[in-house]
């Protein structure tokens, strides 16, 4: 299915950062350069180019933030009626679909009261695609998503705690950010080495270095897409800004990648 917003980030931003981005938000793979994907293997992020619930949820929070002021239930439905607008420009791909009904499936139980529903979102959402399509469990985009949200839900949250200082703010936001990429990582390890027999031993330093990114880019690409949809300058002007966090990404996965025994292959 055409998708009307990749033209729109090729016109905004250069080579390999546009590439970048429009993995990164539709799960496009094919356009990234071959050496930057294997740079993103061998320091075992490729996953953020798999579409989870990670981009989805930060489209939830973005619409709900806006909408909030008609009232939780309100903003719950609003917020799951733009999703499925959003999904219908982006293509119905497997990973989208299913990260599109768990994110829809956690603000239901929102309207429900209920908090948490993630992990049975995930089996749900999951089942009901391979129900519909058994062959959807083929694909590693899916495979990667599925396994990245497990991991992030299952080990990737801790408990809120009183913050009494912007050190502590700073600190707790460093662990959570070092435990949901590990999270995710580790859960995606065994999926890496099956198909491209290699193991990663400098993921952990990359995770680190680009965790606080992903949120910006995420939600700076979505600006960029939808602005420039309306009026392509509106999105290049957003493109400058959102060029800043995408080459710091590709920098950091650059260099590490290069660092001896960043990855062993078997």
């Amino acid at each position: 299915m055409y998708n009307p917003f990749i033209p729109i980030i090729n016109s905004s931003l250069p080579e390999p950062q546009a590439s970048l981005l429009t993995g990164m938000i539709f799960g496009v793979k094919s356009t990234l350069p071959k050496y930057l994907y294997q740079d993103m293997i061998t320091t075992g992020v490729v996953h953020i180019t798999a579409i989870s619930g990670s981009n989805i949820s930060i489209l939830m929070r973005l619409i709900s933030e806006i909408t909030i002021t008609f009232g939780r239930r309100i903003s719950s439905l609003l917020t799951i009626i733009f999703i499925f607008c959003f999904v219908f420009f982006l293509g119905f791909e497997p990973t989208i679909i299913r990260a599109a009904i768990m994110g829809s499936m956690q603000l239901i139980a929102v309207y429900f009261g209920r908090q948490n529903w993630a992990l049975l979102s995930l089996i749900l959402a999951a089942g009901t695609m391979l129900i519909i399509n058994p062959a959807w469990i083929g694909n590693l985009s899916f495979q990667l998503s599925f396994l990245a949200t497990l991991g992030m839900i299952l080990f990737g949250t801790i408990k809120k705690t009183q913050i009494n200082s912007w050190h502590q703010e700073l600190k707790r936001e460093v662990i959570i950010n070092l435990r949901t990429t590990l999270s995710a990582q580790i859960f995606t390890v065994p999926l890496i080495f099956y198909y491209f027999r290699q193991i990663s031993l400098i993921s952990p330093i990359t995770n680190l270095l680009i965790s606080w990114t992903i949120g910006s880019i995420m939600i700076l690409g979505i600006f960029l897409s939808l602005l420039g949809w309306v009026w392509l300058p509106l999105g290049q002007i957003v493109g400058y800004v959102t060029w800043v966090p995408l080459t710091y990404l590709i920098k950091v996965v650059e260099l590490t990648a290069k660092i001896p025994f960043a990855g062993i292959k078997f």
